[in-house]
């Protein structure tokens, strides 16, 4: 056999790997898949109405009359 001819063997045989990994692992990212369903959290426990604390202020600065 020609090396031309035993290259085109090996070719096809090396195609045909390549076309049944692709038909096996399908088409690559979100296309064909179906959509992933949302995920839904829990709401929160209702905690007691407890008035929540001021929040912390700074130093209170008061002009002081010159004397």
């Amino acid at each position: 056999m020609s090396s031309e001819s035993m290259g085109g063997i090996l070719g096809a045989i090396v195609a045909a790997t390549v076309l049944a990994v692709a038909v096996v692992f399908g088409p690559i990212g979100q296309y064909g898949k179906p959509p992933k369903p949302a995920k839904v959290e829990p709401a929160p426990a209702a905690a007691p109405a407890t008035p929540a604390a001021p929040a912390p202020r700074g130093p209170i600065i008061r002009e002081v009359p010159n004397q």
